[in-house]
């Protein structure tokens, strides 16, 4: 349910033996409840009336669709067929004078001029439909970039401006589910409800045991019969478009995924543990506010949580609490797996202290590790352009078959995101990437796994409250620092075997790759450094300082071996060609007879030693482009291995290149520099270690 928690007066403050006051107006509690009545054919809100399927279920048949199951609901709804009849005629009777007259404009060519007004019609049938529509709409209403600005600015109000049922009913509700009459719970309650959607509806008030302010959320009355009834026309109608062979995806295992996830939205028992699981695992990040929620005094049908005053996220404007939530997504989806999935704007604020608070945690969902890692290398593979290992990486996560053919993959998908990757990985939009796969997912079977639905989701929706503040932000490009930073620094065999296949292909390491990763993941925020603002411009000393702590901790073991390891080839190809070099000069004519002549290995050793004393001195940033050369000819046309030793040597004698990394040692903790101290001699082990290898091949070979 869309919780909207709009900003009002606070509660004034009230002994707490007083008689129990809405918003400042006694109430006789005796008289309020013999004036309540139950909701009846004529005296429901508007939006459960025009439903058009007000129906009541025996205590039995209510008790058996607490949950989803479709069994338990098919058998309910069989025996009244006149029910499911009508409603098939209203939904399809009242979406065919829809399309009917879109039909008509398009003939008449003035589809642009009646676009507001069937956008608004639009709105209003889906109200009608109820709460089932409402929520398929919400999905959508907030991709700017995929709908229309005429529909999403009606869709939009679906999230904040349902009419609301009557407090009469809501105040029972509340009454029956507790236990104990209104005026024993509240000390105060707002008259009217603050909020109303889908589901339920919104109340402020006052608990009496603590004068606390609270958020009462009170379900809408029959709103579990009116979608379960909606859920099964839907699942027959996703059974007969399947066996038509219209979508590869398993229709109704993504109606199946969506229906137990709002069925779990509609017990707030289950929503108040999700609250509470997420504020212990999110709560403490830096700027992020999640409320309490009071377990103890929450029932399936009545929640009451903390409040929170505020302002909607996407009416703000707030760019720094976009990036705040990228960052909190980054760990909800890649680090816990335990992530919010129905981010959309209702369900975000901005604080009065600047904060950002989620709200509403009925809808959640569960990432595997398996598939979180699945996802992190699907995502380095796009990245680097390797659409051959992205292939794979659709198999991994169900989105292939595993008899598709590999090769027309890797040239369709190279295709379709070949353009899209090209700007660089700042410049890649999310929702660009979903609009262009559509063809190539149908051509080959693509599948939608029913986990994965709610992932993509959660991700989309991000974006599009961004594009709301700014039309260029992209939510890839927002990511993926923290993709990298997690590559670089997780211990998963599977992470540490991908980033291996990254950086070397057929044995030669790709330099380029690992500064990029390096670049990125330096670009990544931690909660520390979320307080501050980012600038463009970054200090070339502190970024050194960053890439030789991230080396030097236990985290950067890993990505500290390969370095090692390409330092040692690098000073290895060094002191082979200084050799020959000085054997040249003192004996002229010995050179064709040396036997430590350089090899092309060797020789590529040399380019990678020397830019990786480029990276570390941080000098690429104004001299890359000189050394920066395309995948696929970065060794060709090589120098001859006399200049490429001079220009390493050059590199080497260039005082003021080499002393950033010198000069940063002392500013580093104490156990840093002890471990910076231990490289010496590892470099020298190995470097005795390949000498040995090489002469003792060079003797028996």
């Amino acid at each position: 349910m869309t919780l909207l928690l709009f900003a009002s007066p606070p509660i004034p403050a009230l002994p707490a033996n007083q008689q129990l006051k809405i918003y400042g107006k006694p109430i006789n509690h005796r008289h309020l409840k013999s004036s309540r009545v139950s909701a009846t054919r004529d005296d429901v809100d508007a939006f459960t009336e025009k439903s058009s399927y007000l129906f009541k279920l025996s205590s039995t048949d209510a008790d058996s669709i607490v949950e989803y199951d479709l069994r338990k609901i098919a058998s309910v709804y069989r025996r009244k067929p006149l029910i499911l009849l009508r409603r098939v005629f209203q939904v399809g009777t009242t979406f065919g004078w829809w399309f009917g007259s879109r039909f008509v404009d398009e003939l008449m060519e003035r589809s642009d001029q009646m676009f507001p007004v069937r956008a608004a019609e639009l709105r209003k049938i889906l109200v009608e439909l109820g709460p089932a529509y409402v929520k398929i709409a919400q999905a959508v209403s907030s991709r700017p970039d995929l709908i229309p600005p005429s529909y999403l600015d009606e869709l939009s109000l679906l999230q904040d401006q349902i009419t609301p049922f009557s407090s009469e009913v809501a105040f029972n509700t509340i009454e029956q589910e507790l236990g104990l009459p209104i005026d024993e719970l509240f000390s105060e309650i707002s008259p009217e409800p603050v909020a109303a959607a889908s589901l339920g509806q919104v109340y402020q008030a006052r608990l009496r045991q603590s004068g606390r302010v609270v958020a009462v959320k009170v379900q809408r009355p029959g709103v579990q019969a009116a979608i379960s009834l909606d859920i099964f026309i839907l699942h027959f109608m996703a059974g007969l478009i399947r066996k038509a062979r219209k979508f590869n995806t398993d229709l109704q295992a993504v109606v199946d995924e969506w229906a137990s996830s709002l069925f779990r939205e509609l017990d707030y028992k289950i929503e108040a543990k999700n609250g509470l699981k997420f504020r212990q695992l999110y709560g403490g990040i830096q700027d992020v506010l999640i409320p309490e929620m009071y377990v103890e005094q929450t029932t399936r049908k009545v929640l009451i949580m903390e409040w929170v005053e505020g302002q909607k996220l996407s009416e703000v404007k707030d760019l720094y609490l976009i990036e705040v939530g990228v960052y909190c997504s980054f760990n909800q989806l890649l680090e816990k797996g335990f992530y919010h999935a129905d981010p959309h704007p209702g369900n975000l604020f901005r604080s009065y202290d600047g904060k950002l608070a989620y709200i509403d945690f009925g809808m959640m969902g569960e990432f595997k590790e398996e598939l979180r890692e699945g996802f992190i290398e699907a995502c380095l593979h796009l990245v680097n352009r390797d659409f051959d290992a992205l292939a794979k990486d659709f198999v991994t996560l169900g989105l292939l078959p595993p008899t598709a053919e590999k090769e027309a993959v890797t040239k369709a998908l190279t295709g379709v995101f070949q353009n899209a990757v090209a700007k660089g990985v700042r410049n890649i939009s999310f929702g660009d990437l979903l609009g262009n796969l559509g063809a190539t997912m149908y051509k080959f079977k693509f599948r939608i796994p029913s986990y994965f639905s709610l992932v993509i989701r959660s991700l989309a929706v991000l974006e599009g409250i961004a594009i709301s503040s700014n039309p260029n932000y992209k939510v890839l490009g927002s990511t993926y620092p923290y993709i990298a930073r997690k590559v670089l620094t997780d211990s998963s065999p599977q992470l540490k075997s991908s980033l291996v296949a990254l950086l070397y292909k057929e044995g030669v390491f790709r330099i380029d790759r690992l500064e990029s990763l390096l670049t990125e993941s330096l670009r990544a925020r931690t909660e520390k450094a979320l307080v501050k603002k980012q600038t463009e411009d970054t200090d070339s000393r502190l970024i050194t300082k960053e890439i030789l702590s991230f080396t030097l901790t236990e985290k950067g073991a890993f990505v500290r071996e390969i370095l090692l390891q390409e330092f040692a080839k690098g000073l290895d190809a060094l002191g082979i060609a200084t050799l020959d070099y000085f054997t040249s000069a003192v004996i002229p004519f010995a050179a064709p007879f040396s036997f430590s002549s350089l090899t092309e290995e060797d020789r590529i050793n040399l380019t990678n030693l020397r830019r990786l004393l480029l990276l570390l001195s941080r000098v690429q940033s104004s001299k890359s482009a000189s050394v920066e050369v395309k995948e696929g000819s970065i060794y060709k046309n090589q120098t001859t291995y006399s200049e490429e030793a001079s220009l390493v040597f050059y590199q080497l004698a260039s005082v003021q290149e080499v002393l950033p990394i010198l000069s940063v040692i002392p500013e580093l903790p104490p156990e840093l520099q002890q471990e910076f101290l231990h490289l010496p001699a590892d470099l020298a082990g190995r470097l005795i270690s390949r000498a040995a290898a090489r002469t003792i091949r060079r003797m028996f070979l």
